[in-house]
């Protein structure tokens, strides 16, 4: 489920709320209960990078892809 950055217009209270997509929007402030209630504008929390891979991932570069060297097989 995503969450949602709130905001009331009249007390300035602000909170994150976890909702369904399918869920109404909350209009009443829980502080004030004023109708002055309404969704913020936020980023992602993640960016896509090249063919799909996240920027996160890979961080510390390429890794070296020879194997440990495994000692003689008996």
């Amino acid at each position: 489920m995503p969450i949602y950055a709130y905001k009331c217009s009249a007390c300035d209270h602000e909170q994150d709320v976890l909702q369904k997509m399918s869920d109404p929007v909350l209009t009443v402030c829980p502080a004030c209960n004023q109708s002055t209630y309404v969704k913020q504008v936020t980023a992602a929390g993640f960016q896509l990078k090249g063919d799909g891979w996240y920027v996160t991932d890979f961080r510390d570069g390429p890794k070296s892809n020879s194997a440990p060297s495994g000692g003689s097989s008996d």
